[in-house]
């Protein structure tokens, strides 16, 4: 007989499934290839499947099965992949499937849907790398013209763009407010750790980036090289590149070689393949990673600067604490969307951690003050 105790763990782990298969759904909505939608149509399948196992336990257990109403992470990725693309929100999704096959092994009763979900993870994955590298022969053919605009996990670099920029200024305004600055002082130091924050984000982004550029494009004359000198080598690497993706000898050496028979193409296949790299971004725009990390630092930076355009003195404390405060949550509950954690405990940790941090800087600025003062 299940306990009041099992019925809950049913309730999350039923809620969890009709999330996954909400946001599945949403991508195959918002999928420009018809094969990858298909795909995540019949991911959306197995999680109703699911969904539907625990519904049944909760029943034969009398309980009431909840009414589903998706969660607040679910629309916001189904947002974001319909804004920003389907390909934005892969890598979180993954890494929900995988923390989704954590809970489960330690579940007695839910092992069985663990491999599932494992298996889940490795697709999304899979999926998410193919999109961003390209891939040769029959993948290329699925996912042809479908490229990433940035490396990495945007929405996790954006996140944390904005948070660095507000509890660093955060800070810097708290300790010069405890100095017993003028407001003109707070908002003019406040203002040039706006623009030194972001300018030294743009400035190390514009360098990473660019110096990736530059490294791939020497890697792609190299290859170029490589395919002029040696072509029948480059064949062989192919072969063995797509033999370990699961095609038989002759298939591989018919694809390689078809593909090589065209330069251009062997150079474009040869460059994702084998190096890893989209012709076409090159590791993208260092200017746009540039522009777009000074703006994500100054969006958080500008927040405890705002009270001292209109105001001075203890209000102006107040009000700069108070709106960092709310960025801190927002920035907290913006985190779940990676954790799963719950959205009050995430933000409330945020503002705990930021203004501890504040508090110790204004107290510091304070005994400067002081003594600078005496």
């Amino acid at each position: 007989m299940a306990s009041k105790k099992d019925i809950k763990r049913y309730r999350a782990n039923l809620m969890d499934e009709l999330n996954s298969a909400a946001l599945y759904r949403a991508l195959a909505a918002n999928e420009k290839s018809e094969e990858l939608a298909e795909v995540y149509r019949r991911l959306a399948d197995t999680e109703q499947e699911h969904a539907d196992t625990w519904a049944k336990r909760i029943a034969d257990a009398g309980g009431k099965v909840p009414s589903f109403h998706p969660s607040w992470r679910t629309r916001t990725l189904a947002m974001l992949a319909r804004r920003f693309g389907v390909d934005t929100v892969l890598p979180t999704l993954a890494g929900i499937e995988r923390s989704a096959t954590s809970g489960y092994e330690e579940q007695p009763d839910a092992a069985d849907m663990a491999p599932v979900e494992r298996s889940h993870a490795r697709l999304l994955t899979q999926i998410d790398e193919s999109v961003r590298v390209g891939r040769g022969g029959a993948a290329v053919a699925r996912i042809e013209g479908r490229h990433r605009t940035a490396g990495g996990n945007a929405l996790r670099a954006a996140v944390l763009g904005a948070s660095d920029g507000l509890v660093s200024n955060f800070n810097l305004v708290m300790g010069v407010a405890g100095a017993a600055m003028s407001a003109k002082s707070i908002l003019l130091t406040g203002m040039a750790g706006l623009l030194a924050g972001a300018i030294s984000m743009a400035l190390g982004e514009w360098i990473s980036v660019q110096s990736s550029r530059e490294l791939y494009e020497e890697q792609m004359a190299r290859e170029r090289e490589e395919i002029d000198f040696d072509p029948q080598e480059e064949v062989e690497e192919l072969v063995l590149i797509y033999r370990a993706r699961g095609l038989g000898e002759p298939e591989a050496r018919e694809l390689a070689t078809r593909l090589m028979s065209d330069p251009d193409t062997a150079l474009e296949t040869l460059a994702r393949d084998e190096l890893g790299i989209d012709p076409d971004e090159l590791g993208g725009s260092a200017w746009e990673a540039a522009i777009t990390s000074f703006l994500l630092f100054a969006v958080g930076a500008i927040l405890p600067v705002l009270p001292y355009f209109f105001t001075s003195g203890f209000g102006a404390i107040v009000a700069s604490a108070g709106l960092s405060t709310a960025g801190l949550f927002f920035i907290g509950a913006a985190i779940t969307l990676f954790t799963g954690r719950s959205v009050l405990y995430s933000g409330a940790r945020q503002i705990l951690f930021g203004l501890a941090a504040a508090g110790v800087t204004f107290s510091i600025g304070r005994l400067i003050g002081v003594t600078i003062a005496g």
